[in-house]
């Protein structure tokens, strides 16, 4: 019985330093879907997702090359925070703000929950989910970011602490504060977020 041996991120990231070149086809192969994916998720935009990816793989092979890579063994998550790196420094050379997109089965705190909505009840659902939205551009960036990767992507906190490059620790904090605030907020304006 033929076993097929897929050798780890480690050997594959040593292989290619040392001059394997399909060594790094197949580190990209291997996990394409899962970088272009949270890529995407930040910038929503298919044209500025592939040029991340690229620049990623860009900055992952001069690293590999100047033998400055260091994070023994952790290749996923450290081409990871380059690819949100990366998506932050875009956002930021560009002036705007991701547009976060809700998937049907998670809307942002899941406030909107009415299975046979009529016009009226969408148009107030839509402003609650508009008013939320806006209340998440008024924290703190680091705040901000978590609650974003955590609500909307779906990240664990594990993830999120290895993508950020913070502890578990600080990523919950940030979570636990970014809902203080929220609020905060919804009491110091008096909103309503119900329909």
């Amino acid at each position: 019985m033929a076993v097929s041996f897929l050798p780890p991120d480690a050997v594959l990231v040593t292989n290619y330093i040392n001059g394997d070149e399909q060594a790094l086809a197949q580190l990209i192969e291997r996990h394409q879907a899962k970088i272009y994916g949270f890529i995407y998720s930040k910038v929503s935009d298919r044209d500025v997702a592939d040029d991340i990816f690229q620049d990623t793989f860009i900055k992952v092979i001069r690293t590999l090359k100047t033998k400055s890579y260091n994070e023994e063994g952790k290749f996923l998550p450290w081409v990871m925070r380059i690819a949100h790196n990366l998506s932050v420094d875009y956002f930021r050379n560009n002036k705007k703000m991701p547009i976060q997109r809700d998937t049907e089965e998670f809307s942002l705190f899941s406030i909107l929950q009415d299975s046979d909505p009529n016009i009226e009840s969408q148009i107030i659902g839509n402003q609650i989910e508009s008013d939320l939205k806006r209340l998440v551009e008024e924290l703190p960036a680091d705040q901000k970011e978590v609650l974003i990767m955590r609500i909307y992507q779906d990240l664990s906190f594990k993830e999120i602490s290895e993508i950020t490059g913070v502890s578990i620790n600080t990523a919950l904090g940030r979570m636990r504060y970014a809902l203080m605030n929220i609020r905060k907020i919804i009491e110091k304006k008096n909103l309503i977020l119900s329909q």
